[in-house]
């Protein structure tokens, strides 16, 4: 299984915009075919700053979900209200324990 992060920095007048719309489809991206759940976390000092992490079951099945029409809708609903670069890295788990166990 491999963690997706991806920290999307929004314009600080659009992050209300974006938690509003993200209520509408979490739900839809974490139970895409091949994720095993998500979460999003807002930055405290920053909350124009947030973090996604998703599981996946693989590389493969992140890509299926990045081809989609849903990755594609939900991208270019959200890209005008980005205030910085995405970035995002796709990482293995080296330990876990306690609450973070999925």
């Amino acid at each position: 299984m491999i963690t997706r992060i991806v920290k999307l920095t929004f314009q600080e007048d659009k992050i209300d915009s974006f938690l509003a719309f993200f209520d509408t489809i979490n739900t839809r991206v974490s139970r895409f075919e091949g994720c095993n759940g998500m979460r999003l976390l807002q930055d405290i000092k920053h909350p124009n700053i947030v973090f996604t992490y998703s599981y996946w079951n693989s590389e493969d099945a992140l890509n299926n979900y990045r081809d989609s029409e849903l990755f594609g809708g939900v991208w270019g609903k959200i890209k005008p209200w980005f205030g910085g670069k995405p970035e995002a890295w796709s990482v293995d788990t080296y330990f876990e324990d306690g609450v973070f166990s999925l």
